[in-house]
């Protein structure tokens, strides 16, 4: 199967990434009646269901076993950190893989062995056996019908074990409890990065509920880092640890982290942990980011007791080559472009923060799009307080998720701050430039594919190509389009 085929029969399945926030509830910003939430509620736990990914991976002869596993949840920080510990791994010279989501440009992303993503070729070739496995886990119909998501995950296993990775490092998908990532239930160690509210109609209503999904993935005798948390959150976790005995680590608590200087190539920091004092350097923005890496390195230093040390050196190395793009990334100069994926409040609250701290410049121009279930006034109000916020383009992507730009305008609009709008965001991001003066910020934020479409059209990166078209002929009696292009 060529890599056109394997998206086509990806994008066939129930993909909850690219369901319409209205079938998900609506918006985080209006409805909540708690019949609708009820509804929602009972048809997600229908559609995460770990005994059929279990059930797959069977079929597949159990590839997600025979390594060592690091898991990572959170609602912020959870791809940068589970990059960085990825990053730290390929320069101790340990064969890793990473598995995150969602992506920037191309599904292959998403799959990566010593930093390096899968091939399209090999994305497509082991996507064949899987179809066999899905169709015949679909036919039996006895657990529900396999999704995209998890479809994703049981490829990434098959490539780790043909690659014969040694270490895989998992970012959950949403949420943790019934993640397909969940799936690996023995774990040297479970990341924890901050949480905060986030998909209120499937993780719950309130920090703690949202906290109790993501602590799901402790397993007995892991090793639990947690990020920085409010103590609603903390708790939560604090009690999942001691009732799995888990042995936990504070970021909090165990570290001290100094920045000692900074550039827009990225920051000098000092950071002191238990084991260990640091001089380090991370090509990363944003006091967030730095607070990110103590937990990586926590993370890290904690394999020692699984078996695994970690050089100081390779420490140091891994966080200065670590890329994670479309997160506080600037793409161009005079005007400045700086792209973010910030999409919640907290999120946005961290990149005005690090706009005012990092960047110089003189007005800030802002691009934004969301997805529909986010609450934007909420985040216009945030947004409100960036500095020298001279006007806002408000526009969408055209994931199926997106919020129509005339809604975000309009959130925008009724704070009474200066805004427009475009379709698209490659117009938008071109009114943008023409407004700005070479001394002037663009940020483009909002949704990560946002992010994206205004990354692909500043820096021409390779995008997926569309799908196989589903009214190609198929090999007959088979339902399966053929192998050529």
């Amino acid at each position: 199967m060529d890599y056109r085929h394997a998206l086509r029969f990806l994008l066939s399945l129930s993909d909850w990434e690219r369901l319409p926030a209205s079938a998900k509830g609506g918006s985080a910003s209006g409805g909540g009646q708690a019949g609708a939430l009820a509804v929602v509620q009972t048809r997600e736990a229908a559609r995460f269901n770990l005994e059929r990914v279990r059930s797959l991976l069977a079929r597949l002869g159990d590839p997600h076993l025979g390594r060592g596993a690091i898991h990572v949840a959170g609602s912020k920080g959870k791809g940068s950190v589970a990059a960085m510990i990825a990053s730290v791994l390929r320069a101790a010279g340990v064969h890793a893989g990473l598995y995150t989501s969602p992506h920037l440009h191309r599904m292959t992303e998403r799959i990566a062995v010593d930093g390096e993503a899968i091939s399209p070729d090999d994305f497509g070739r082991l996507t064949e056996p899987l179809r066999d496995a899905v169709e015949a886990e679909n036919a039996d119909g006895a657990r529900g019908q396999v999704t995209t998501f998890e479809t994703l995950t049981a490829l990434a296993f098959l490539y780790f074990r043909e690659r014969g990775v040694e270490w895989q490092v998992l970012e959950v998908g949403l949420g943790g409890r019934l993640d397909a990532t969940n799936v690996v239930e023995e774990k040297a160690v479970c990341v924890i990065t901050p949480i905060s509210l986030e998909h209120t109609a499937v993780l719950g209503e309130t920090v703690g509920q949202i906290a109790s999904e993501k602590a799901a993935i402790i397993t007995p005798g892991a090793t639990v880092v947690m990020g920085l948390q409010r103590e609603s959150a903390a708790e939560v976790i604090r009690s999942a640890c001691a009732e799995r005995g888990a042995r936990l680590l504070e970021v909090a608590r165990a570290c001290a982290l100094t920045r000692q200087g900074f550039s827009p190539e990225g920051q000098d920091f000092r950071l002191r942990t238990p084991r260990g004092t640091y001089s380090l350097r991370l090509p990363l923005l944003g006091r967030y980011q730095l607070e990110n890496a103590a937990t990586a390195v926590l993370a890290l230093e904690s394999l020692a007791d699984h078996g695994l040390a970690i050089p100081e050196l390779a420490l140091r190395r891994g966080l200065e080559e670590v890329r994670w793009p479309a997160r506080l990334e600037i793409v161009r100069r005079r005007p400045l472009v700086v792209l973010d994926g910030a999409h919640n409040v907290d999120s946005v609250r961290r990149l005005c923060q690090a706009l005012e701290e990092y960047v110089v410049y003189s007005r800030a121009i802002v691009v934004a799009g969301f997805s529909a279930d986010k609450d934007i006034g909420a985040i216009a109000a945030e947004l409100e307080r960036l500095p020298r916020l001279d006007r806002v383009i408000a526009t969408r992507s055209p994931h199926p998720r997106a919020a129509p730009a005339d809604a975000v305008a309009a959130a925008f609009l009724e704070r009474e701050m200066a805004t427009t709008r475009e379709e698209d965001v490659p117009a938008a991001l071109e009114v943008a430039l023409s407004l700005a003066a070479p001394e002037d910020m663009v940020c483009v934020m909002g949704s990560l594919f946002v992010a994206a479409e205004a990354r692909r059209h500043i820096l021409g990166v390779e995008v997926d190509p569309a799908p196989v078209p589903a009214s190609l002929p198929s090999t007959p009696g088979s339902g399966r389009a053929p192998a050529g292009p």
